[in-house]
């Protein structure tokens, strides 16, 4: 199987939604963008966030699987901002987490901040795709809102590497819509993608996966990862464990 070729929507995707991605890649994934900008874009993140609640929603998903854990291990990879660690510590003050993010930008400004200075919390520069911990070391590890920034190949080491270094693995990422929606919702962003934050959104749009990707990636990263698939709002929440 050649996984770099698997389309956003899946190897069984119509010719409309094979066309409906993008190799662009988002301002926060450029070298030559501004770092001004790669902040404006992750405030707006944050701010988005707390507007939709979204920090809340996912913490409310995430800590009924760490529910008979007296004091939760966690695992925050792509934390960007660190406001879903954040909430989680303020609904589960006995959790421990470690937070990470690939660029050390972030991983900067999230250790010169409050979590930086919580006995509870680790900060670490950490890459998803090739994550620096013994199997089991985490009870839950989460995924917010930045798996579709991986191409196919890492996306698979990510649901392998996750499943390994935790017993469950939380992503939540932007949900896929049927083609013809997908269309209407990309027309209706396409007037603000001038403004950096709705530039990365249309892209994050096209690079969104299908629940059937979610499959083959995770077979082609190890047959023994079962996944289960629930919708949050504009989100899909993707649960991953070894069986």
């Amino acid at each position: 199987m050649d996984i770099a070729a698997m389309p956003r929507a899946g190897f069984g995707a119509s010719w409309l939604d094979r066309r409906l991605q993008t190799e662009r890649p988002e301002y926060l994934d450029r070298d030559d963008v501004d770092e001004r900008v790669k902040r404006q874009v992750i405030w707006s993140l944050d701010w988005m966030g707390r507007i939709l609640r979204d920090h809340d929603h996912f913490a409310a998903r995430a800590l009924p699987l760490v529910a008979d854990v007296e004091q939760p291990r966690i695992l925050e990879l792509g934390a960007g901002h660190g406001a879903l660690s954040r909430t989680l510590l303020k609904l589960r003050p006995t959790a421990h987490i470690t937070v990470t993010d690939v660029d050390p930008v972030s991983v900067a400004n999230i250790a010169a901040g409050d979590l930086g200075s919580d006995p509870r919390v680790v900060v670490r520069q950490v890459d998803a795709t090739d994550i620096d911990a013994p199997d089991s070391s985490y009870d839950l590890a989460l995924f917010a809102l930045s798996f579709h920034h991986l191409p196919p190949a890492q996306a698979a080491r990510v649901l392998a590497e996750g499943t390994r270094v935790a017993d469950t693995l939380l992503v939540c990422d932007l949900f896929r819509p049927p083609a013809s929606v997908h269309v209407l919702r990309l027309a209706s962003m396409l007037p603000f993608v001038l403004l950096p934050f709705a530039h990365d959104g249309l892209i994050s749009s096209l690079r969104a996966y299908s629940p059937s990707a979610f499959r083959t990636l995770a077979a082609y990263a190890d047959p023994a990862i079962a996944l289960e698939f629930s919708r949050l709002g504009r989100n899909q929440v993707v649960v991953a464990r070894r069986t």
